[in-house]
């Protein structure tokens, strides 16, 4: 298993990752294929990818405000699964945030994923249900 940068010549394969994951995303918004260029021009190193051979098998994606580092669009596809895939991307994501300065790490899991849930926690992150996420958006596609 390889971990490495991804760039926006892995798209079309994040994009067929995510929905052989089931990962929910936005191609005609924040992940169309010009959004995540934009990203990766800012951030390139914000974006890895797990790979078997010449197979991408993994995603995840950081990002970090100046105080705290988010990790998220993390995804596995069902056969790599239970292999260690997603522990292998979160911990190098988060060493990459914390070499920027994140002191805190959080992660966006949409429910009712309990694997990711369970993953994290095993990691040592903490579900904190008295934060609400509020989001304000231009469209639904953002």
């Amino acid at each position: 298993m390889e971990i490495r940068r991804l760039t926006i010549d892995d798209y079309e394969e994040i994009i067929k990752l995510w929905e052989r994951s089931g990962l929910p995303f936005k191609p005609k918004g924040r992940d169309s294929r010009r959004a995540v260029a934009k990203q990766m021009r800012t951030e390139p190193n914000f974006f890895l990818g797990a790979f078997q051979g010449k197979t991408l098998v993994g995603t995840v994606v950081g990002s970090y405000d100046g105080r705290k580092g988010c990790i998220n669009r993390l995804a596995v596809a069902p056969k790599h699964r239970r292999r260690g895939v997603a522990q292998l991307l979160v911990t190098s994501m988060e060493k990459i945030l914390e070499k920027k300065g994140a002191a805190v790490l959080f992660a966006l899991v949409e429910e009712p994923n309990k694997e990711s849930v369970n993953l994290f926690e095993k990691l040592g992150y903490v579900t904190d249900r008295s934060i609400l996420y509020l989001s304000k958006r231009k469209s639904q596609d953002v």
